[in-house]
């Protein structure tokens, strides 16, 4: 874990969910700075701990081992159950957090490697949040099929660790998990916090722009990283639960600002999945978004 004073604010980085983390804030001396760091990064690791689909000591094991038995959840696990069905439904069946499943045909490293459609189709009676039994506080699912919160942890780190933060301190921050955002008001000059617009064609080192957020959530979801490429035809790694197969005609990213970084996340990660239609998709929500082709 590091701390650096910037110019206006201090810097700490760490990391967490395989992720860099930052949090920026102008708090007024570096043991605050310090203090709301810390506070950040536990809340992070916390949930990081709670549900990771890599662990093996935590509440997605249980119930991705369960064999089709019933296991009682928590009011948090419950809580990311109740909102992970309720974006199925707005969806339309497109976020589906038991889409995990098909993971053990693709593997989206940049190479050339498509899966045979037969490997492919028979993962898909796995697949489906219409087939698991949620009914609080007992979920039961199929033998066979997992659930993964990897959609929707990072976003929900980081509105968990503003929470706590604006709990401790008056001073502007941003805090930023891989990418996901939020900012908690504007800066003492009245300007928002400047976050720069990753180029998707040259990931890392190119800029598309930038946004000033005062305060809100940001989330993009793209193609960027994750990725196939066979005979000039790049695969997203943005995938259709109900065909298995990549979303035709998904943009690059798509990259949105709301009231939290969930929200931001959920309309970015709908658009990516609408594919052609991304753009018509965000224009009619109302919030302020920058979709790269």
């Amino acid at each position: 874990m590091t701390l650096l004073r910037r110019q206006g604010y201090w810097e700490g980085e760490f990391t967490a969910m395989a992720s860099p983390c930052a949090v920026l804030t102008e708090a007024d001396t570096a043991a605050e700075a310090r203090r709301l760091l810390d506070i950040a990064r536990g809340e992070a690791q916390r949930i990081e701990a709670r549900f990771s689909r890599y662990r093996q000591d935590n509440i997605v094991h249980r119930i991705n081992t369960s064999a089709g038995q019933p296991v009682a959840v928590d009011e948090e696990t419950a809580l990311l159950l109740d909102y992970a069905a309720h974006c199925h439904v707005l969806s339309a069946g497109r976020f589906d957090i038991t889409s995990g499943a098909l993971r053990r045909a693709w593997r989206f490293d940049g190479g050339d490697r498509l899966p045979e459609p037969a490997a492919v189709a028979a993962l898909l009676p796995l697949i489906g949040w219409d087939k698991v039994l949620w009914k609080r506080p007992q979920l039961t699912l199929p033998a066979g099929m997992e659930i993964d919160f990897g959609g929707i942890g990072k976003e929900y780190a980081v509105d968990r660790s503003a929470l706590l933060l604006q709990a401790e301190t008056q001073s502007s921050f941003l805090i930023n998990y891989g990418g996901d955002l939020f900012a908690s008001g504007p800066r003492r000059d009245g300007r928002g916090w400047q976050v720069g617009l990753d180029d998707p064609a040259a990931t890392g080192q190119g800029s598309a722009g930038g946004l000033e957020i005062k305060r809100g959530g940001v989330a993009t979801s793209g193609d960027a990283r994750r990725f196939l490429l066979k005979n000039g035809v790049r695969y997203s790694h943005i995938l259709d639960p109900r065909t298995g197969w990549p979303v035709p005609d998904a943009p690059r990213s798509a990259t949105v600002v709301a009231a939290t970084c969930l929200e931001a996340g959920m309309l970015s990660t709908f658009a990516m999945l609408m594919g052609k239609e991304a753009e018509t998709f965000l224009s009619g929500q109302d919030v302020q978004h920058h979709v790269i082709r």
